[in-house]
């Protein structure tokens, strides 16, 4: 996924996937066979209760630079979101914001923190209520062709990188997308059914994996 002379992106939060992503990138770039640049951007959906101010030492400490920027989101989606989540609807306009400061700043690779319980999760959304067997890529370039995407971690589990964040003391930003707390989501609904199913079953994520390989890793393009 990251190759020599690279200039990564990371879409940071501040919750503890994007964080843990950070903070093993910002390792690996010490130590790794290529060289590679890394930066970090907050999208702030500019909703009550999220604060990423506290993290500005911390990236500062780490030695990456840190984009900000600013957009009401949660205001914009009651205005203009039309049978659609919230989630895929802030999503999607965060993404675009994304590719816009990858080509200003000129990062040609922008790195995203989801994990396999991510990929289950849009993967159900996709067949429930899309009719369409598809998931979160890997690895892609966008429609443009212009910035490749990378998500380093589709192969960890969330637990994981729970477990690591808290190990690590990681300075977590808390409930760091607080609109998806405060109104229930198609994604909350597929969480609680995989929780539900690997009570149960519990090589449920094992075959899940098994299942979307092929899919996950198809090199086609994607908005």
């Amino acid at each position: 996924m990251i190759g020599e002379g690279d200039r990564i992106l990371l879409g940071v939060s501040g919750g503890k996937d994007s964080l843990s992503l950070l903070q093993i990138l910002a390792h690996l770039r010490t130590y790794a066979p290529v060289r590679f640049e890394l930066a970090v951007l907050t999208v702030d959906p500019q909703v009550p209760g999220f604060d990423p101010e506290p993290l500005k030492d911390y990236y500062a400490r780490l030695g990456v630079p840190w984009f900000y920027e600013q957009q009401p989101l949660m205001e914009q989606a009651q205005q203009h979101m039309d049978g659609d989540s919230f989630c895929a609807y802030c999503s999607r306009m965060k993404r675009g914001i994304m590719y816009r400061i990858c080509r200003e700043q000129g990062y040609g690779v922008l790195a995203l923190a989801q994990h396999l319980d991510d990929l289950a999760e849009s993967l159900l959304m996709s067949l429930f209520h899309g009719g369409q067997l598809r998931t979160m890529k890997a690895h892609y370039l966008n429609q443009d062709g212009d910035v490749r995407i990378i998500r380093p971690l589709v192969y960890c589990r969330e637990r994981q990188t729970a477990d690591f964040a808290e190990s690590a003391r990681l300075p977590i930003v808390p409930d760091s997308c607080p609109a998806c707390f405060t109104r229930p989501t198609r994604r909350a609904h597929m969480k609680a059914l995989l929780a539900r199913e690997e009570a149960e079953h519990r090589h449920l994520f094992a075959n899940i994996l098994h299942a979307i390989k092929p899919i996950m890793v198809e090199p086609r393009q994607e908005n």
